[in-house]
């Protein structure tokens, strides 16, 4: 498992890598600012069972 992946912000278009945390559990959800544009997005990781990262994103507005 790569302990990096990465996801399109749907405010700037930037690819934003983050790290992956196996031990957070195999799904995670939180928010984060963007580090180019500083909206929040919602991140959504599902690790599957071969390690393997799937990473959803999402603005922040949309989930209220």
């Amino acid at each position: 498992m790569d302990n990096e992946a990465s996801y399109i912000c749907d405010t700037c278009g930037e690819d934003i890598v983050i790290p992956i945390d196996p031990t957070a559990g195999s799904t995670q959800e939180y928010i984060e600012d963007c580090p180019v544009c500083c909206h929040p997005c919602v991140i959504i990781v599902r690790l599957g069972d071969d390690g393997n990262a799937d990473i959803s994103a999402s603005p922040e507005q949309d989930h209220l």
